[in-house]
């Protein structure tokens, strides 16, 4: 996986190797055409639902997609912050803090 695809990059090259068109794959949505296209160019935010019906749809592995869909979330919001890795290094440390906890 590369580091400099995004989710809506992604999704559109498994789109066009499956040869299908926007529209079959909007209308398999039921979301607007335009949608689907500003999604894929990155205008429009994408849900989990959809990525997860998209890895459906083009049969393709759920959770390579999430992991995409997941890091696109956090590098948008945390990109401009000057101090965003050093966040983003503690919230590693803390989310893996709280899962060993849960295993407890």
């Amino acid at each position: 996986m590369s580091t400099e695809t995004t989710i809506g990059e992604k999704l559109r090259e498994l789109r066009e190797s499956k040869e299908l068109p926007l529209r079959k794959v909007s209308a398999l949505l039921d979301i607007d055409v335009a949608i689907l296209s500003k999604m894929e160019r990155g205008e429009r935010k994408l849900t989990k639902g959809i990525v997860l019906k998209l890895a459906e749809i083009y049969g393709h592995n759920a959770d390579e997609l999430l992991v995409l869909f997941l890091s696109d979330k956090i590098m948008y919001e945390i990109q401009d912050e000057d101090l965003g890795e050093k966040a983003l290094k503690v919230a590693e440390q803390r989310v893996k803090y709280l899962k060993a906890s849960k295993k407890k």
